[in-house]
């Protein structure tokens, strides 16, 4: 149920908070982008420092989930608070109070994601008891994804602006944390891990890991251009297709197929084995975007943005199976623990990913004249087409230009059938 948490915030904001910047803020739209991507930078670098505090916590009521508790409901607050209407009638005081409830926001999501990834291998020993935990994790995940993704911006619309959507989701954010503080309460604890490491020694890990260092890349590189690409769904809707209830249905069409292929994927894997899977998901999901440039009738859209949405999904499915791989491969080799480390490190460069996304496409709005605070109809031409080639063009160019590195991602021998 954490993951009702984890889901919403990283979710929205990549969808939401650029628009909000620049059209209900009037935020120039190269500031937006810088603004958005500051506190997930934060984020990064407090990650291990998270870690450690939360390895450090003597509480009597466990390690990690006092900050469930507190830093979980200081999140549901402060995203609430963070989309209420202008404040001050000043672009730049308004944007940076979005920028100070963000980075707040940010703070307090480091303090409940990291212990609460700390949990699953502190709950139970038994491996299969860990995979059913994980897989139920991922489940309710996607739900938050598809819940929060496709319902915020009805939110908004329904109701003429970004606070009713800011308490909604908020208030799913408390749904789960509270849930998963109390469903634990009774739970045992039958081994301490550590959530977090100093800087010195995962720049350590990772450089004594190449293979590792290949797969995180092309990850990080292809995050960014899922980012740029969820970052678009909104302008797309409302200045290029003159409809904002698309966005709902444009998101929805990315989120669901890739719900229902992800299995196939892994079948796929299992057959033509891991890199081959991921060469072909990537394809599909610039060769969609590519056809989505051409702007056909909204139905061929919506088919073409489904088409992407499984190509996602193995973009999801492959790399985290050959972290797994790569993982276990160093753990043999080294005969020491990097899980926490690999970790760690991945789910930073994927944050930074998807913040660096919005960034991106801010500047590619600057540079089409994107008239911030405008009404859509007003907006020059030279913006729709900027947002046309951020949607569509540049996330698939991201994309593809990993080809090179995915060439280079080998699993450990025995793990890849066929190689």
């Amino acid at each position: 149920m954490g993951s009702l948490a984890t889901g919403s915030f990283g979710t929205v904001p990549g969808l939401l908070l650029l628009p909000f910047l620049t059209d209900e803020l009037a935020v120039p739209a190269a500031v937006a982008g810088v603004l958005v991507l500051l506190p997930k930078a934060w984020d990064v670098l407090l990650n291990p420092v998270a870690g450690r505090i939360s390895d450090a916590s003597r509480h009597p009521l466990g390690p990690r989930r006092p900050f469930l508790l507190r830093a979980g409901l200081a999140l549901a607050v402060l995203f609430a608070l963070m989309f209420l209407p202008p404040l001050f009638g000043s672009p730049w005081l308004d944007g940076g109070y979005v920028t100070a409830l963000f980075l707040l926001c940010a703070t307090a999501f480091a303090f409940f994601q990291v212990p609460f990834n700390a949990m699953t291998p502190e709950l139970t020993a038994d491996t299969g008891e860990r995979t059913r935990l994980t897989a139920w994790r991922i489940a309710v995940l996607a739900v938050a994804i598809l819940l929060s993704g496709a319902g915020a911006p009805l939110l908004r619309d329904a109701f003429d602006g970004y606070r009713a959507m800011g308490v909604a989701v908020g208030a799913l954010i408390a749904v789960g944390v509270l849930s998963v503080y109390f469903g634990t309460k009774d739970a045992p604890v039958v081994r301490s891990t550590s959530a977090g490491m100093g800087y010195r020694e995962l720049f350590a890990a990772v450089r004594g890991a190449p293979v590792f260092r290949v797969v995180f890349a092309g990850f990080v590189v292809q995050a960014v251009g899922i980012g740029t690409l969820l970052a678009g769904v909104d302008y797309v809707a409302r200045v290029v297709l003159r409809d904002p209830g698309a966005q709902t249905l444009l998101f929805a069409a990315f989120v669901a197929p890739a719900l229902v292929v992800m299995p196939l994927w892994r079948r796929a894997a299992a057959r033509w084995g891991i890199r081959a899977g991921w060469l072909a998901s990537t394809a599909l999901f610039a060769l969609a975007l590519l056809g989505a440039a051409l702007l056909p009738p909204t139905p061929v859209l919506v088919a073409l943005v489904a088409c992407c949405g499984m190509g996602y999904a193995g973009l999801q499915v492959f790399p985290i199976t050959l972290l797994a791989e790569i993982i276990s491969a160093e753990e043999r080799r080294t005969g020491g623990t990097r899980a926490g480390a690999f970790s760690g490190v991945w789910t930073a460069g994927e944050t930074l990913g998807l913040a660096l996304g919005p960034g991106v496409f801010g500047l590619v709005l600057a540079l089409g004249g994107y008239r911030a605070g405008a009404d859509p109809a007003t907006q020059p031409g030279s913006a729709a087409t900027a947002i046309t080639l951020g949607f569509s063009v540049l996330p698939a160019a991201l994309v593809l230009a990993t080809l090179p590195l995915l060439r280079r991602a080998q699993a450990p021998a025995a793990s890849e059938p066929g190689e």
